[in-house]
């Protein structure tokens, strides 16, 4: 069995213990939280064999496998390095770090200490975007010409929740652009133009955005991301020769429309088996049964150069975040 360690006790944490449980060689054997009532609950709920009042308790378990950190942005980096130092393998939810120069050093350690180190982008591994990349792969749709993705849900505005609060890492790049980035990375590769527009709301954060990246082929992606208004989710793909459709939302897809030009469109149904979390937690697991210290389908390169990317971004917008002013 894969021991699974988890970093906190909210939402995304319960999210992927319940997606570990979907696989059969692998089990949540330790859960750290801030305090030992938080840690003994989310042990109650997940059958976990170890709870912890603290991460650095946690991250000392010498019978992990690997740990999950699934605190807010800001506390990414720090709870990597945590893990690293303490000897273990980490995949890290999503947006990596902050900025750039954490991941930097995030990445640095990892390989310094030869350990297995991934971005828990865990739609690149789900059943549908793995069809995705074999049909793009086969050409079906021709050169890639123009990829339109948009991601955006209404929140109510707070200015206390994460997704509001500057100190937070909140806004949408952070939260959810990463994924129409990482989307159009994993089909145009790294951009070579940016261009972006964003709406800071009343607590200072990108409420709404667009932005455009231009590529060496000549391609675009046009991007959309909100936490201010809802979107359909949707990323269609436009090739010389048909193009693909993935929905109901590209970031949790269980159906993909194939149309080229003259032809039958095709519609592909490729349901979830588990709630999602599960696929990216077995490819820690077999990356590391084969003895490799990064995913090619997730590389640590990829994933820095979209943390860059967004640096990039924001600079534009103007946005900064107080940590990043302390530094």
């Amino acid at each position: 069995m894969f021991r699974w360690g988890i970093i906190s006790t909210g939402r995304i944490a319960n999210d992927f213990a319940q997606g570990v449980a979907a696989l059969p060689d692998a089990t949540v054997w330790a859960i750290g939280s801030r305090t030992q009532q938080a840690a003994e609950e989310f042990g109650d709920r997940h059958g976990a064999e170890r709870r912890y009042a603290s991460y650095e308790a946690l991250a000392a378990d010498p019978d992990l496998d690997a740990i999950y950190v699934a605190t807010p942005h800001p506390f990414h980096a720090p709870n990597c390095i945590l893990c690293l130092e303490a000897g273990k393998a980490v995949l890290c939810e999503k947006p990596f770090t902050i900025n750039a120069a954490e991941l930097e050093q995030v990445i640095n350690l990892a390989r310094e200490k030869q350990l297995f180190l991934m971005e828990g982008m865990w739609s690149r591994f789900m059943p549908a975007t793995v069809k995705l990349r074999e049909l793009l792969a086969s050409g079906v749709i021709g050169d890639i010409n123009i990829v339109d993705i948009d991601f955006g849900f209404r929140a109510p505005f707070n200015p206390q929740h994460r997704l509001f609060a500057p100190a937070l890492g909140g806004g949408a790049l952070l939260d959810i652009g990463i994924y129409s980035l990482s989307f159009a990375s994993m089909v145009l590769g790294k951009p070579r133009r940016i261009a972006s527009m964003a709406h800071l709301g009343e607590s200072g954060v990108d409420e709404n955005a667009a932005i455009i990246l231009g590529y060496e082929s000549g391609a675009l992606a046009t991007i959309s991301t909100a936490i201010r208004t809802s979107t359909p989710h949707q990323a269609v793909i436009n090739g010389t020769l048909g193009r693909i459709t993935m929905h109901p939302q590209y970031w949790f897809p269980e159906r993909i429309t194939l149309e080229v030009y003259g032809k039958e469109t095709t519609v592909m149904d490729i349901p979830m088996n588990g709630n999602g979390f599960n696929h990216e937690a077995a490819e820690v697991a077999r990356c590391m049964r084969a003895g490799k210290l990064e995913s090619d389908i997730m590389p640590l390169d990829e994933s820095l150069e979209l943390m860059r990317t967004m640096d990039e971004i924001r600079a534009r917008w103007g946005l900064g975040y107080p940590m990043e002013a302390a530094r």
